[in-house]
Formats: C-alpha cells, structure tokens, sequence
C-alpha cells in the first residue's frame, strides 16, 4: 500500500511492473487492450470503496464491450471467498473471461479449479497476515513502542544502531514546549478549548503536514482529543489497553490528572467555562419559571458584585432576568449553598427499604440465570446454522447454480441476522448482574447523602449533584423542587409505594411483610431491567452513561470486600468537619 511513495516515478515501483505483465499477456493471448484501471495504494480487502474497480464493473455491464479481464494476480482482485464468488459469478452471466497474468487460471476446468484454490489461499493468507500484523503490533505496543505516526509534540525519527534502521520517537523541538502550555493552560480553570486553541494559533502552532493535507492551526476538535491521550505522560494505547511507552513523556501525570478532572466536570453537565466558577453551576435552575411553567427551563448564572467597602459578594439569578421576562429576585450565594445541603435531607433510602430491595435483587438474579444459560446456547446454534448456510450459498455461486441477485440479497440477509444475534449474545452474559451492582450503588448513596454531601469538597459536591440531580429549581434563596436522575427516582418511588402497602397493609391485616415484599420484588425486576437496557443503548452510542460516573465516585467510598460480596451494609462516612473525612472524600476525584 505504501509502495506509490517510495520512488520518484508517482505510480511507484509495483504498478509499472504490472503494467509491463498485464500487457504481456494481453499480447500472447492475442487480446486487444481497450482501458486500464489502476488502483494505487488500495488494497484488495476493501472492495466496496475501490473506486476504479467499481468503475471497470460498471463499463463491463453498460458497454459490453469486454470479453476478457486481465489481473496481475488474482489477489489483486479479491482477498475473500464471498467477493470472489460474485464478481466471478457476474462476469460469468456476462460472458467475461477472468485471466491472471501470473496464475494459470481461465475458462478450462482445471483452471476454474486453480482459481477456487487460489481463492480459498488469499483468503487464508489475507487473514493471517491481518493476524500476524495485530500480533506483532500488540507486542509492539506491549514493549512501549509507537503505533503508527507519533501525534503532534513528537516526531517520528530512525536510530541507526549497529548497522540497523530503527524506528523511534522524540520530542518536536518546535511543537512540545506548546503543547505543555495547552495542558497548563486548561489545567489553571481559566480557559476555554476554543481559547487555547486561538492562543496556540497565536503562538505559531501547526499541525504536522503529511501526504494527503498541509499543516495548518490546530483545530477545537482536535486539541479536545489531545487533552485527553495518556500519550502524553508516557502510556501507548492498543486496543483498549495500556502499556508504559518507551517514549519520553511530556507532561507530569499530576498535571494530566488535574486536566481529566476538570474536562469530565465541565463536560458532564453540559457546563461551559464563564467568568466565575462554582460547583452548583449547570445544576441550577429557575424555581420561579418552572413554577408558573414546567415546560420552561432556565439555568441560574452567577454573578460577582462588589461592595462600597471592596468586598465581594455572588449572587445566582435567572437568565430571564436579564431579558426582562423573569422577575425573580437575585439569590445570595452562601444562602443557596445552604439550602442545598439541607434539600439533601429529603433525599434518602430507609434501612429497611435497602434490605427488602437487596433480598429482592437476588431473587431476581437467582431466577434469571437460569433462563440466560438457556438462551445463551439458543443464540450460539442460531450462529452455526447461519454459518453453515452461508458457506453452502458460496459453494452454490462457485459452481454458478445461483444467480448473483438473489446471492447477494440472501448473503445480505445472514449478515444482518448474524450481526443481531451476535449483538444479543454479547449483551445477555451478565446485564443484570451489572445492573445488580450498580442498583446496590444507588441504594449505598442514598443511605445518608446529607452526612456525605456536608462533608464533601467542592468538587465532589459537583460530582454528586450531578450524579443525583438533572435539576435543582431554586427560588427566593430555597430549593423548591428537583429532578432527579434515573434509576434513583424510581427507586425513591418504589420506597414511598412500599411505605403505602405497609399501610394498607398494617390496617388489613397483622400479617406484615408479604405485599411489601412482592411490591418491592416488581421494582427491581422493573429496575433490572431497565438498567440493562439503558447500558446497551449507552454501549452501542458510545457515549459516557451516567452510571459509569456515579459507579466511579461511589467505588471510592466502598470497601472491594463490600462489592465484591455484595452486602448491603453500607461503610461508615465519618461526620463533617473531622479532617480525615475531608481527605477521604477529596480523594473520589481521583478515581478513574
């Protein structure tokens, strides 16, 4: 693929020498050469986006004018079975002759039996040499190596050492100094990305160039990616995994840390950077709009003012305000902080709730498991009858009893089933042991949130109001409503239904117990499953799910021992304003 840069001529060393072949062939065979389609660069396993050869089937069908198509090699053309059986089966309804300038392969039957031969081997070697390729590039990756071109800050140099020509990285001279100040820059608080990058444009820093673009500014799109590789402190990534690299890192792993955090703070909430920072930003809605209507929906900003005396002073207030279609009044600061940690009161799981959701959990699991064995070895033998259907539908193009039409709708067809039960099998292992887990987090932070949330620093109260509320209505100093995320609000609606059937309940009967229970079993199934279901969608997105933060945060305040054994329990968080608790709670920041 690299081969048409490696010499002066722009066609490369490869194409010419095929060229030369292809026309020997055409020659000895008494053939007339009418068109040469070349594909420089492009290999044989991407069908679908070779332009030229696209263009060379669709003369073939329109024109009609080719009676024989002339390959270097029959990999040239194709590297799988399924796109060697078509092509050939449409050139054969065509009446074209498929010939290799290098293979013996035509028309006769032995040459029909080469060709099947041939392709059955580039299919063989084509995906042992992406084996061997992905093997020897994780052993790379494994030894700290650099994959590929390195990113910008570094470049891509060859050591000679004893005779041999080895590849390696270094620092770029000219781009690393800057790209330390973007991690710096963003690091202090006070800066966008978009006025990082204008700031880095200033300064003179471009992207490399390469053989497709010119180096140019760098963009708001990329230095956000930037921002977020471990490259940069010495970590090579390889599919999904990390290895300490052998190349010199260019920033601390403090300062990188500093720079994740804030990136997840701003990001998760939809927060942008203003002039002034506080932790209940982006949190923080309008309780007086909502209240006259729940359809409208305004964020709270915060603003600085400045006594006679010199003192400061920050007050939130609605953004209808300032357009004259609000008449909220201006909320102090300090008085709102309070409320806040007060409304936490409000929001918590009884002791009892805690225990009769967690029996209720297990009985779920213990009769799911059963159920998901069954359907497990369901999905598998769906799989190997699709496989053995799809290799009798290339057995029956290769010997041309099927038309190509209905080949192709039928390949088309077990394609997409086998992507749907692949897709099933992957997700039925253990979603609800997850959704299992994660639903004893919810019930753990909710157990005394007032104690965790007073005691916390600013910065994990940012990551609990976020993981806990959508929204938090504030008016007159007060919080006068909330939203709260789900599964936490449906957990919280299933403690009040519990708490109405034990009153009904209490008043029917002296037996107690039996309908709570049953109530309460119906919201975990519900719950389960729902959480299973919303960890697919979050998966096949590719977004970050809010339970991948809040299972973060919480792991920090929970013993493995308590998770891995699954109790209830909760540990102990130590009272507000004890010095130990302060440290403990600011180390959940860290947790990744």
């Amino acid at each position: 693929m690299g081969q048409v840069k490696t010499d002066y001529d722009p066609e490369g060393i490869s194409i010419p020498a095929q060229r030369v072949s292809c026309r020997r062939k055409a020659e000895q065979l008494g053939l007339t050469v009418i068109e040469e389609y070349i594909e420089p660069g492009k290999t044989a396993t991407e069908m679908s986006k070779r332009v030229a050869f696209q263009e060379m089937l669709t003369r073939i069908r329109r024109k009609k004018d080719v009676d024989v198509v002339i390959v270097y090699e029959l990999s040239r053309m194709a590297r799988n079975r399924l796109d060697d059986a078509i092509v050939m089966a449409d050139l054969k309804k065509r009446g074209v002759t498929l010939v290799s300038a290098t293979e013996n392969i035509d028309a006769t039957p032995v040459g029909q039996l080469m060709h099947g031969l041939l392709a059955a081997f580039n299919e063989y070697r084509s995906a042992k040499d992406g084996a061997d390729i992905s093997y020897k590039m994780g052993e790379k990756a494994k030894k700290g190596g650099t994959l590929g071109r390195a990113p910008i800050g570094y470049l891509n140099v060859i050591d000679r050492v004893e005779g041999r020509d080895i590849r390696s990285v270094k620092l770029d001279e000219a781009r690393a100094p800057l790209i330390k100040v973007a991690f710096e820059l963003y690091a202090d608080g006070s800066h966008t990305i978009d006025q990082i990058a204008d700031e880095l444009a200033d300064r003179g820093l471009t992207t490399k160039g390469n053989y497709h673009r010119t180096s140019g500014p760098v963009s708001y799109s990329k230095l956000a990616q930037l921002l977020r590789d471990p490259y940069y402190i010495g970590i090579v990534t390889y599919k999904g995994e990390q290895y300490p690299g052998r190349h010199e890192p260019l920033i601390s792993e403090e300062l990188f840390s500093r720079v994740q955090d804030l990136l997840d703070a701003r990001g998760f909430a939809g927060e942008r950077r203003r002039r002034n920072h506080h932790y209940l930003k982006g949190s923080l809605f309008c309780g007086r709009c909502w209240d006259q209507d729940p359809q409208t929906l305004r964020r709270l900003i915060i603003q600085r003012a400045v006594g006679r005396a010199g003192g400061e002073y920050f007050y939130f207030f609605c953004r209808g305000v300032q357009d004259h279609i609000c008449d909220a009044p201006y909320s102090n600061q300090a008085r709102v902080e309070d409320a806040v940690v007060e409304h936490y009161r409000t929001i918590r799981f009884t002791p009892e709730f805690i225990q009769v959701m967690t029996t209720a959990m297990d009985d779920t699991l213990a009769d799911a498991e059963h159920a998901q064995r069954l359907l497990k070895r369901q999905l598998k033998a769906q799989l190997a009858k699709l496989e053995a259907k799809e290799n009798n539908l290339l057995a029956m193009a290769e010997d041309g009893e099927l038309p190509v039409a209905k080949l192709r709708v039928r390949i088309r067809e077990i394609t997409q089933q086998r992507g749907d039960i692949a897709a099933q099998l992957e997700n039925v292992t253990d979603d609800l042991e997850q959704g299992a887990r994660f639903l004893r987090i919810c019930l753990r932070l909710l157990e005394n949130p007032y104690e965790l949330y007073a005691g916390a620093s600013d910065e994990v109260r940012r990551k609990l109001n976020q993981a806990i509320f959508t929204k938090l209505f504030v008016y007159n100093d007060e919080v006068t409503g909330h939203e709260i995320v789900a599964p936490l609000a449906e957990l919280l609606a299933a403690q009040e239904g519990l708490r109405a059937a034990q009153a009904v309940e209490a008043g029917m009967s002296k037996k107690k117990g039996t309908k709570p229970l049953v109530a309460a079993t119906g919201a975990a199934q519900a719950a389960l499953q729902r959480n299973a279901l919303e960890r697919q969608n979050a998966t096949h997105k590719g977004g970050a799910a809010m339970n991948e933060t809040l299972d973060d945060l919480l792991l920090a305040l929970i013993t493995p021992n308590d998770l891995d054994d699954g109790c209830s329990k909760t540990s102990m968080v130590p009272p507000a304003g004890i010095e130990p608790a302060t440290k403990c709670l600011e180390g959940i920041c860290s947790i990744r």
